[in-house]
């Protein structure tokens, strides 16, 4: 028993669910999972759009199979090379071995390399078309949404847009496919956690893709990831402007490192002056005990950042480090910032965050607090000075 669903009549899904990775390229965390989608065009042509993990090949191999019986691909189109789509495009090129291989220039280039398969190339340019007798295939380059090759594929007849990893998001499909089928309410944050965490520093080349189709009739969106958005896909495309935009929502986010509670008395201290200004979404996160993936998400959705760290080996809190360097990465910006370091002999944190203000161009709220050994009342009072200033801000 599979899960193989019918998009139209001519259309499949025969992805599979990944129950098992814990991290995501390694890095990020998968509590509900991820899907792999994979996409099948039965026609007077066969078309394979993407393909999954190198872990699950044979189970794909069956969900094909169960749709196409004897019959052969003509086409395996590639929107996105990274390995959780391309990992079974060897496995396809052997048991079906006259399939052409559709991508562009870069894409082939990675075919090869990756997979040291060279020949049965179909080069497509932005904007070329593939006939398949009964319906056309459209290409749009779409690169650094995130890798160089990436593009996405629309069928003109059933106008469905094949979108690689754009408009995608962490989680399982458990049993609903389609976003129509489930409470999206339950998937929105590991959506939103898959844009900031994967996609958001490359946001002016998705806003750049989204102005692309503009013009395009897109009553589906199959996504590489997540939900297919066939009843409302204009939800997504709205959620990635606006993110890619950082468009964000009034609420705080305070992350600290503090080894002998000192800074997370400063914390509680701000975070408390925070509520009684009237900021109802405070999110209060310990680097130390948090992974840096949903930090991230939660920077990047609401308006106020506030970092507070110690000082570790006359440097700031390594695992503070840690989250100032993807931040940085991540290029985000706008935010309301707030800043507060410690140290018992030397003041390198302090250092640290106010570098960090200026690689994201953005100037902190003052006061910039920073405290010997432990925090007195005076210094209770500049977090008190410190929230306040942000609340306003953020309250516009």
């Amino acid at each position: 028993m599979n899960q193989i669903t019918a998009i139209t009549d001519k259309v499949y899904w025969v992805g599979v669910n990944d129950r098992e990775t814990e991290l995501f390229e390694a890095l990020w965390p998968l509590p509900k999972g991820v899907a792999y989608n994979s996409y099948l065009i039965v026609g007077e042509k066969i078309v394979v759009v993407d393909t999954v993990k190198n872990s699950y090949i044979n189970s794909y191999l069956r969900n094909i199979k169960s749709v196409i019986g004897d019959r052969s691909i003509d086409y395996l189109v590639i929107n996105h090379m990274e390995p959780d789509h391309s990992g079974s495009i060897k496995a396809i090129k052997n048991e079906y071995p006259n399939i052409k291989i559709v991508g562009n220039k870069k894409t082939l280039n990675f075919v090869e390399g990756f997979y040291g398969i060279k020949e049965d190339f179909h080069e497509v340019k932005d904007g070329d078309t593939l006939d398949l007798g009964d319906r056309q295939l459209k290409f749009y380059l779409t690169p650094m949404v995130h890798w160089p090759e990436t593009m996405m594929t629309y069928d003109q007849k059933d106008k469905i847009l094949f979108a690689g990893d754009a408009f995608g998001g962490f989680g399982n499909l458990d049993g609903g496919i389609f976003d129509d089928e489930l409470n999206i309410d339950f998937y929105e944050d590991e959506i939103s956690r898959y844009f900031t965490n994967i996609v958001a520093k490359y946001s002016p080349m998705v806003l750049r893709a989204i102005s692309k189709l503009e013009e395009v009739d897109i009553q589906t969106i199959c996504s590489a990831h997540g939900p297919i958005w066939r009843s409302n896909p204009q939800y997504i495309i709205d959620k990635y402007v606006k993110w890619s935009n950082q468009d964000a929502e009034d609420g705080v986010v305070i992350a600290y490192g503090s080894m002998y509670s000192n800074t997370e008395k400063m914390v509680e201290a701000t975070a408390r002056q925070l509520a009684k200004e009237g900021i109802k979404n405070i999110r209060v996160y310990n680097v130390s005990k948090t992974h840096i993936s949903y930090i991230i998400n939660d920077a990047w959705r609401y308006k106020g950042l506030i970092l507070a760290s110690c000082t570790y080996n006359t440097g700031v809190f390594p695992l503070m480090d840690n989250l100032l360097r993807f931040l940085e990465n991540k290029k985000i910006k706008n935010k309301v910032l707030g800043l507060i370091g410690s140290y018992s002999w030397s003041g390198e944190s302090r250092d640290r965050l106010k570098d960090f203000a200026n690689k994201i161009n953005c100037d902190p709220i003052h006061p910039i607090i920073e405290v010997k050994c432990a925090p007195t009342e005076n210094e209770f009072d500049d977090c008190a000075i410190l929230a306040k200033k942000v609340a306003e801000q953020i309250r516009g």
